[in-house]
């Protein structure tokens, strides 16, 4: 067999592709380097009022994204003056009305937990409340064809208790009168909610199931517009099952609250309409 001597001495093609590989690293790195100039901070020579007039310009434009960043740039520099909480509170802002709700919620959480005494407190209640309400609910803009049992109230029950800390703890506060009418729409959002359930599984002959959740929008939510259904969709689940004696119950207590009722001749409600415009 023939021995092969392998040469441990690089051949000019060698050192060719070598300088070559050495030339593309460094122009990689210098490229590197020049992205790395051009992420380079621009705040880092202004004063705390330029970075908040610039942050206030681009909220006031709706470059919400460009203003957030600006704000918490605001907060490292001013820390530990009004200004800095101002910062922290309209940044929240910006991140709800750049549709970031967790984070817009997670800044106002510390906000409250670091300022318990801050004069904008009924404030950041109150945009917390706004950023769980979402301006239509969220879950309540539109039913899909998912399980409707399925879906999480979580949002509308904070948002309800943001709300409430507005009402009860500064009654006087200029957002309180709002406050109350959000908290109206979303109990009344909740109690047609279970009545859409409750409708949903008595369409689907589930007639235990539309009995429960009925008698959660009865008992969970009173004088709601929703409880008129919801009583109507327990007496027909009752007599479906052949309960008589509860159907004649729920029959006695609707017709003494709804003497004038249209449910009773027309049937559970088949509204092509979103469920939540009820009222």
């Amino acid at each position: 067999m023939r021995q092969v001597k392998l040469s441990l001495v690089p051949t000019r093609a060698g050192r060719a592709a070598r300088n070559g590989a050495l030339l593309l690293t460094a122009a990689v790195l210098v490229g590197l380097a020049g992205c790395a100039s051009k992420t380079e901070d621009q705040t880092a020579g202004w004063s705390p009022n330029k970075i908040y007039a610039e942050a206030k310009d681009e909220a006031a434009s709706a470059n919400y994204e460009k203003a957030v960043p600006l704000y918490e740039k605001l907060e490292g520099r001013a820390a530990g003056t009004p200004l800095a909480q101002q910062a922290e509170l309209e940044k929240a802002y910006a991140q709800y009305k750049a549709g970031q709700q967790v984070q817009a919620t997670a800044t106002l959480d510390r906000f409250i937990k670091l300022h318990p005494a801050s004069p904008a407190l009924d404030y950041a209640y109150y945009l917390k409340g706004l950023a769980n309400f979402n301006d239509d609910l969220g879950l309540f803009s539109f039913i899909s064809k998912q399980d409707l049992s399925e879906r999480d109230q979580k949002a509308a029950k904070d948002s309800f208790e943001n709300f409430n800390q507005v009402v009860t703890r500064f009654p006087e506060s200029k957002y309180a009168a709002d406050a109350r009418q959000r908290m109206t729409y979303i109990v009344n959002s909740l109690a047609q909610y279970e009545v859409h359930v409750a409708r949903y599984y008595y369409s689907r002959g589930a007639y235990v199931a539309a009995i429960n959740r009925a008698q959660i929008a009865i008992a969970g939510y009173t004088g709601v517009p929703a409880t008129e259904e919801a009583l109507f969709i327990l007496m027909q689940s009752y007599d479906k099952l052949g309960m008589n004696d509860l159907r004649d119950d729920t029959k006695r207590v609707m017709a003494a609250n709804y003497p004038e009722s249209s449910l009773i001749d027309g049937g559970v409600r088949k509204s092509t309409d979103p469920w939540w415009k009820v009222w």
